[in-house]
This record gives C-alpha cells, sequence and structure tokens, in this order.
C-alpha cells in the first residue's frame, strides 16, 4: 500500500520519529486522498521532527511550511538542509492556536497524527479554516478508534488508557464535528485496513521497551485501536469568522455602592 514510504532509508525515518506513528506511512495514506501538484503551498501542522514535511516536497513537488510547536525549528532546519529541501520546506516553531501566517495563504492544510492534540474544540476549524485559501483542503491522518466508547473503558484497554486518550476519536466522529462547523465538505473519512499491526510494528522498531502499548495493540487487534483519515474542501461559501483579539471599550465611571438610603453613594 505505501511504495513511496518503502523507499525511504528505515535508519532516518527511525531517526526523525516524534510519535507513536509512522509519519511517513500515514501521509503517503492521506495524500492518497488528496489531489496534490507541484507548487502547491502546504501547511504541515504539528509536523514533529519534519520527515514528514520532507516526504511531501519530494513526492509531489510542494512548497512546505512545517510548523511544530514541541519539537526544535532549528533541528528540523538540519535534517532539510540535510536532505536537500532548504528552498522549499520552511521549518517554523508555531503553537497551532496562534499561527503567524497571511489570511487564505494554503492550497493545502495537513496534519499528521497532531490534530486530535488541539482540534478536538469546537472552535478551531474555524479558527484554522482562515488560513486555507478558498475551497482549499483541510485533511488529518493519525491515531484514533474505529467507534466512539461511549460508556467504560474495554477491559482489554484499560490498563493502558490514561485520561488525555480521550481524545482519540473515529472517523465518523471527526466527520460530524467538521461539519457541524459549517467550512467544509467532507470529501473521505475512513480507517486504515489492518493498522493496529502498522501502529505495532512502528513502535517494535522505535520503542521496543514500550511494552504496555505493543501488549494492547496486539489484545486489541484492530476492535478499537486504528488509525483514521478525514479529508476536507472549505465550502465554496464558507466565510472563516475572524478571530476576536480584543473589544473596544472605554471606562466611564459609576458609584460602586448605594448609601443605606437607596441613594447613589459619593
Amino acid at each position: 500500500m505505501f511504495p513511496r514510504t518503502a523507499l525511504y532509508n528505515p535508519e532516518w525515518l527511525h531517526a526523525a520519529a516524534s510519535g507513536g506513528a509512522n509519519s511517513l506511512l500515514l501521509t503517503e495514506w492521506l495524500t492518497q486522498a488528496i489531489d496534490l501538484k507541484p507548487g502547491m503551498k502546504v501547511l504541515d501542522l504539528g509536523c514533529g521532527r519534519a520527515a514528514s514535511s520532507i516526504f511531501l516536497h519530494r513526492e509531489f513537488g510542494v512548497e512546505v511550511w512545517a510548523a511544530d510547536l514541541w519539537f526544535s525549528a532549528e533541528e528540523n532546519a538540519q535534517r532539510i538542509r540535510d536532505a536537500g529541501c532548504t528552498d522549499a520546506v520552511h521549518p517554523i516553531h508555531a503553537d497551532a492556536r496562534s499561527l503567524p501566517f497571511e489570511k487564505n495563504f494554503f492550497d493545502v492544510i495537513l496534519a499528521i497524527d497532531s490534530y486530535l492534540y488541539f482540534g478536538t474544540d469546537d472552535l478551531y476549524l474555524s479558527y484554522l479554516a482562515r488560513y486555507a485559501k478558498p475551497e482549499g483542503i483541510i485533511a488529518i491522518a493519525g491515531a484514533g478508534l474505529t467507534e466512539e466508547i461511549e460508556a467504560e473503558v474495554p477491559a482489554h484497554l484499560k490498563h493502558w488508557w490514561t485520561p488525555d486518550l480521550w481524545c482519540l476519536h473515529s472517523a465518523q466522529w471527526w466527520k460530524r464535528h467538521w461539519e457541524k462547523s459549517g467550512m467544509v465538505e467532507i470529501q473521505q473519512a475512513d480507517n486504515l485496513p489492518n493498522a493496529w499491526q502498522y501502529w505495532s510494528a512502528w513502535h517494535k522498531a522505535i520503542a521496543p521497551d514500550n511494552t504496555e502499548e505493543i501488549e494492547t495493540l496486539e489484545a486489541d487487534q484492530g476492535r478499537y485501536l486504528t488509525y483514521i483519515r478525514v479529508v476536507a474542501r472549505l465550502g465554496p461559501n464558507a466565510i472563516p469568522p475572524e478571530p476576536i483579539i480584543s473589544i473596544p471599550a472605554s471606562y466611564t465611571y459609576k458609584p460602586v455602592t448605594l448609601s443605606r438610603d437607596g441613594d447613589v453613594a459619593s
């Protein structure tokens, strides 16, 4: 399923690991549902160590802004130079909730195994949409669920599950979550077949001591844990709201208390 990823040196990819998923595999899977063309401007939001950003430029000829909060832009710049992509991949240190870009700048906005950390907010998609060109693409791929866990966490997941894992959701949950914003038209929302095997294999390669997660994945065998993909296009009539930064106001003095007879105190 992933002939592009198979051409990359595993040692390079392992050295660029920044999370619990093979970023090239997820990027290749996501881009199979997107028509990327050379010269497009792409935001790789939450890019980690920028392996996905390098992959996007090398494979599709797009210009990429590699934005991440947790990982060093300086380290990413060195990795980008070593990959020969300096002119087309731009490392940025940025918070997903305070992006330093112009409005309507990107043809495509992607988030590889990162959107779940900031995108469950009901207002976030509308904020992010202002950075995409009219009818631009916003798409995500990463860890998720085959179906929502509505009651108790299943017994075979309990020993691994922590409160922060409630950010994991199904592709259908994300579809509804995005549709209710009124900003986008969903083009794809699905799961990666046999995702748990790719997920487990990645951990065995980069974090073999993480036996708890590996054992959980092998006990689950895809019943709940999977990789999800969602691809959306901004609707033709979508008008992202401008963020409220401040509210103009002027102070008018009024006495704070009343006198005992109900008159305004001096």
